[in-house]
């Protein structure tokens, strides 16, 4: 509807809702009200009152459509001028409280894109939705299945989306995550907080065409039709690289604080460092170096003169390790490197189960002695003592496979457990944070059952489920609307700039 060349003043704009408000005052004092529970009140509110903020906003844009007045010179981005104005030009808008009509004056030029300047004003979206339901399709998409967050939207507003509308309007939400993040200052923080960088990776199932191209080809190679064959995999997951940044203030501990043995020891136990300030990343469309290069830029911004510790937790795989040390050297960084011990943990049961009957105490005792003599500093002397182990044994190669895959890792990681030197600089020495953040980010959304990702979706909902662990979804939406006024209306006048009024 369209009331905006109807109205002859401002006077009456608003006669029709003060009819509603009134309507409304008189059911409530009216004495059959009287008699309704609390729940038949709040329905009668829900809706009336949705029908009086809808009336009052529409009568709103009609006054200021009435209002509006005539600029004198209207330039594009380009320097066309638009000589030629007319009124009643209305667009549609679908609001939170429901469907509204905008009427506004158009500046046009034969040949020209149209101009409104009171689009600008408004800062209208580009798509009939606001941003009030885009900013309801991101958080409700980013919380649950598209599904649910088209019934969610429909409960909160009785508008009814469909559910590439809401995915659309959650990739729209989610386009500033990297420039918001890039201007973003933060406050100082005490030099000698550790600042820890952490990256992983978890898989999601894709659409085939989102798949990378060496995974696409291999899921077409199936020798059978049907079913899989031995050995063959489903190939159908994409990698999400996860990147974490986070401080502590060191807690220094000794290997009795981190495996306590006896109850004075673990009384007295020492906790470790606590994350705070944690900033997340996830992203299907970016590769491993990508991801990284982000989380060293975060970190940049928070230690601008790099005077604080720089700490690397990784689980011990060697890409990750190679773009961390090649990112570091490429901005000229000491960045220390270390293991996630959990990691190691989870390697010396392998290797227990060479030497131990399954569910056998003894199998506790021979890896705490083994994780305690690693945290001490020596990997490597534990690595020579279980091969030794399983040579003068003469335990079977099927048998000895999990004693030679531990001290394998121990050899080849050594340079990165050097937990002695951890523990006493109150490092974290745990990947916890991101392994969480994978189990959050990722898990927990994109691996529900029968959902299959394009890349859009994918990307979009995981830097929304970013900006909202991050805490700041509030701070980054003014952000994100200040940009769209950017992108969609300042970006096509002269200079960059609405003309006013004289």
């Amino acid at each position: 509807m369209s009331a905006a060349g109807a109205l002859g003043t401002s006077a009456d704009a608003f006669e029709r809702s003060r009819t509603e408000f009134l309507g409304l005052v008189a059911f409530l004092e009216d004495e059959a009200a009287g008699g309704l529970a609390h729940s038949e009140l709040e329905g009668q509110l829900q809706d009336r009152g949705r029908e009086l903020l809808l009336g009052l906003f529409q009568d709103h844009l009609d006054l200021r459509a009435v209002r509006e007045q005539r600029i004198g010179m209207v330039r594009d981005v380009e320097g066309r001028s638009r000589g030629t104005v007319e009124r009643a030009h209305d667009r549609a808008l679908c609001t939170v409280f429901g469907k509204l009509s905008v009427g506004r004056l158009a500046y046009r030029q034969r040949g020209c894109e149209n101009l409104y300047p009171a689009d600008a004003s408004l800062n209208l979206p580009v798509e009939s939705h606001s941003h009030g339901l885009r900013r309801l399709a991101a958080i409700e998409a980013s919380r649950g299945s598209f599904d649910e967050a088209r019934k969610a939207i429909g409960r909160a507003t009785c508008q009814q989306l469909g559910k590439r509308q809401i995915e659309q309007l959650a990739a729209r939400g989610a386009r500033d995550f990297h420039a918001f993040y890039a201007q973003r200052q933060y406050t100082a923080t005490a030099d000698e907080d550790v600042l820890v960088l952490s990256c992983d990776g978890k898989g999601v199932v894709m659409r085939h065409d989102a798949l990378r191209p060496q995974t696409a080809k291999a899921a077409t190679s199936a020798k059978l039709k049907t079913r899989l064959s031995k050995g063959e995999k489903r190939n159908r997951k994409r990698m999400a690289e996860v990147g974490a940044v986070y401080q502590a203030a060191p807690a220094p501990r000794t290997t009795a604080d981190v495996l306590p043995h006896t109850e004075p020891e673990r009384t007295d136990a020492v906790c470790g460092p606590v994350a705070r300030d944690k900033w997340l990343t996830a992203s299907v469309v970016d590769n491993a170096a990508d991801v990284v290069s982000q989380v060293f830029g975060e970190a940049d911004r928070r230690d601008l003169a790099h005077t604080r510790t720089w700490v690397a937790l990784v689980d011990g795989n060697n890409h990750q390790i190679a773009r961390i040390q090649a990112e570091a050297q490429a901005r000229q960084l000491d960045v220390a490197i270390v293991c996630d011990f959990v990691h190691v943990i989870e390697y010396l049961w392998k290797a227990a189960w060479s030497f131990h009957k399954e569910g056998d105490p003894a199998a506790e005792a021979w890896v705490r002695r083994h994780a305690k003599t690693i945290l001490d500093g020596a990997a490597k002397r534990v690595a020579a003592t279980i091969r030794r182990a399983a040579t003068t044994t003469g335990l079977p190669p099927a048998q000895r496979a999990g004693a030679d895959t531990c001290a394998r890792y121990l050899t080849n990681k050594h340079a990165y457990l050097d937990y002695p030197t951890a523990l006493k600089a109150g490092w974290p020495i745990a990947t916890g944070v991101i392994e969480g953040a994978c189990r959050h980010l990722v898990k927990d959304r994109m691996d529900l059952t029968g959902a299959r990702w394009g890349l859009q979706g994918a990307e979009a909902i995981l830097k929304l489920r970013a900006i909202r662990s991050n805490n700041d979804f509030d701070e980054y939406w003014a952000y994100h609307l200040a940009q769209e006024h950017q992108r969609v209306h300042l970006s096509r006048y002269a200079n960059r700039k609405i003309p006013e009024a004289a």
